[in-house]
């Protein structure tokens, strides 16, 4: 939970109880999905009354509750008729949540993107791709809406293939590429495999990369090797989920962290397996309450983000908005204990990146007498001299960083595959 910090942190903290007060009493009687868990709660006077008194809300919750009620569930504080977007969970656990905003919602959401935009430098001048395909994902549709409002010109890379966006990227002299960490590499990949005609990055105008939808992009090794591809830029991390909007915007002082953007979001750091307030810096869930969302709210929502939450105060940026010590660490429900050690897959993804010569790379876990075991298989580049060389390498250093003895296999060149969107590198299976 958020803690003092002077006068600024101060007004900060007495604007977010006022805007949590005003929801609360705007859901009480017309949102009937918080009409039920509310009962018998009153407004709060303090943040910490607030964390006290107001249940969790989880996604399975949600899911139920549109299962239940189709097709949207009882989340909805207005009629119907008063919501004009459709958008929908990428559904990487379960089935897609269907969420619906109303035009009061979605400009918050917008105003909540200006925020990530100013922190990234990105204005009127650019030129932004977004290198998607354009389904119910929030994340694409709000980007874009929210960079044709501030005057970019906005490209949609809906529909092309990877050697096509890139051509559309140096044709149309792109400055700002929005993609996942995961696909920035692929391009750089792509753009290397070009038959006869290879694509030369460092005549793109591209300054900034603008990264979200997995941990990569405060991830240091990943981070360096985007901008070693994609010569001239800088990679932005950011974060957001669909259930509650654009949630983060990188510090312009301090690559590798995310400030929460706490006029927007009351935010709170957990202990994962009790719920209780993580201590000081400790490792522990976000959960998040939606301040501006008020037709589709969501009140101290478990997001499942594993986070570090920095000391309290002004950053060196300026600002007072709650400071996540390397970005999103990882998911809660990814994490594998292998062997007594706690192993994220951000942690897996440090280490890979860290080798020029791996292309990309896949994680198989099985679990053996109930106990998780992990194997990897790396793919090296093109012009790797020895992959078998490569793999003992890879696993001298997964050893040296998480202590543990993990096999690396090597495999052919071209045999895993390439993501577009969240990678879905991680392989679970029973022995």
């Amino acid at each position: 939970m958020a803690e003092a910090a002077g006068p600024d942190r101060s007004a900060l903290e007495a604007a977010q109880t006022a805007r949590l007060r005003a929801l609360l009493e705007a859901l009480a009687p017309a949102n009937r999905f918080y009409a039920r868990k509310l009962d018998g709660v009153t407004p709060p006077k303090t943040l910490a009354e607030f964390s006290a008194r107001v249940p969790f809300t989880t996604k399975r919750e949600l899911a139920d509750d549109q299962r239940l009620h189709p097709p949207y569930g009882t989340n909805l504080t207005f009629p119907l008729e008063k919501y004009t977007r459709y958008c929908q969970t990428s559904a990487s656990t379960g089935a897609p949540l269907r969420w619906l905003d109303t035009n009061d919602g979605w400009a918050w959401m917008l105003a909540n993107w200006d925020r990530v935009y100013d922190a990234a430098g990105v204005n009127e001048h650019d030129r932004v791709f977004f290198a998607f395909s354009f389904g119910p994902f929030l994340g694409f549709w709000t980007a874009f809406e929210c960079g044709t409002r501030r005057g970019c010109l906005c490209i949609p890379g809906g529909g092309m293939s990877s050697a096509a966006r890139l051509r559309a990227i140096l044709d149309n002299a792109v400055t700002v590429l929005c993609c996942t960490p995961t696909y920035a590499l692929r391009l750089a990949e792509a753009a290397r495999e070009e038959a006869g005609d290879p694509i030369d990055l460092s005549k793109s105008k591209i300054r900034r990369i603008l990264v979200a939808g997995e941990p990569g992009g405060s991830i240091p090794s990943v981070r360096q090797r985007i901008e070693a591809a994609w010569p001239g830029a800088r990679v932005v991390d950011h974060h957001g989920m669909t259930e509650v909007g654009p949630v983060s915007y990188e510090c312009p002082a301090r690559p590798g962290v995310l400030h929460i953007i706490e006029d927007a979001y009351y935010a709170e750091v957990v202990d994962p397996a009790t719920g209780a307030p993580a201590e000081g810096s400790a490792t522990g869930e976000l959960v998040l309450t939606t301040l501006g969302r008020t037709g589709s709210p969501l009140l101290r929502y478990r997001t499942g983000d594993v986070v570090r939450r920095a000391a309290a105060g002004r950053c060196a940026c300026g600002t007072f908005d709650a400071a996540l010590e390397g970005g999103i660490l990882g998911r809660a429900d990814d994490m594998v204990v292998v062997r007594g050690v706690n192993v994220y897959p951000s942690a897996v993804e440090e280490i890979m990146r860290g080798f020029p010569d791996v292309a990309e790379f896949r994680v198989h876990v099985t679990a053996e007498r109930s106990m998780a075991e992990l194997r990897l298989e790396v793919e090296p580049v093109a012009a790797c001299a020895d992959a078998e060389q490569l793999a003992r390498r890879v696993e001298e250093r997964v050893k040296a960083v998480l202590s543990l003895r993990v096999p690396v296999a090597s495999v052919a060149p071209g045999v895993l595959p390439r993501f577009e969107m969240k990678a879905k590198r991680w392989v679970r299976s029973a022995s």
